[in-house]
């Protein structure tokens, strides 16, 4: 059985989670964003991303090194989502072979 603090906590946290994913939509939604603005608004999920496997830069782990070229890679040529699952994949794969 699930301690009740431990499901309080991920209640909580979905509930953050989903308020600040329809936040921006309510705040925005009878605005018309400016070139920049919009510009700002697509580049975010990349930059997610980025701070998601920037740790991986300084690894020494040769599986995240490898995995992180990998996905260097399919971003220089693919879209976002290619380029997350292949990351992903790449990783999980490496990991479980070499370590």
């Amino acid at each position: 059985m699930i301690d009740a603090t431990t499901l309080l906590t991920i209640v909580l946290m979905a509930g953050v989670t989903y308020l600040t994913r329809i936040g921006g939509y309510v705040v925005l939604c009878n605005r018309t964003l400016s070139a920049r603005a919009t510009a700002v608004m697509e580049a975010a999920p990349g930059c997610v991303l980025i701070s998601v496997i920037a740790p991986a830069f300084v690894s020494r782990n040769p599986a995240d090194l490898l995995a992180l070229a990998i996905t260097f890679a399919a971003a220089t040529r693919l879209s976002m989502l290619p380029t997350v699952l292949i990351g992903v994949a790449s990783a999980g794969l490496l990991r479980h072979l070499i370590g």
